[in-house]
């Protein structure tokens, strides 16, 4: 026979390791919505502490257009801030040094070719 205070802390215990590494909440999609909204609200309060009105109007405009740039941009401030190596909030200056940083770690990926096929009836000499 089990002791019934020994199943209940095994209980608990289980529930605290769930809870831990995400065993009932990952199957749960409404938990993990609200958990991907506090990481949401949490990086644009860090955002708006750290950058200026300009800058983070340059970063919005910059997600508009190409969210992927956007994102790393976000991604590279955030870790600045986290680690200590922003002074102040960084003015749209900085911020400009830091996009140019971004680009050139970028690989470009946008190229357009634009090739003219011949038509069979069309002859090449003109009349």
């Amino acid at each position: 026979m089990e002791d019934p205070e020994l199943t209940r802390i095994r209980e608990e215990r289980m529930q605290q390791l769930q809870a831990q590494y995400g065993g009932r909440e990952a199957q749960n999609p409404k938990a993990q919505e609200e958990r991907a909204k506090a990481v949401e609200e949490t990086k644009h309060a860090m955002l708006s502490q750290v950058l200026d009105q300009n800058a983070r109007a340059r970063l919005n405009t910059i997600k508009l257009g190409k969210p992927e740039k956007g994102q790393m941009v976000e991604s590279i401030i955030i870790q600045m801030a986290q680690r200590g190596q922003l002074r102040g909030k960084i003015d749209e200056e900085e911020f400009i040094r830091i996009l140019e940083s971004v680009n050139q770690q970028m690989p470009k990926s946008s190229s357009l070719n634009f090739q003219r096929k011949k038509r069979l009836f069309e002859s090449d000499e003109e009349d």
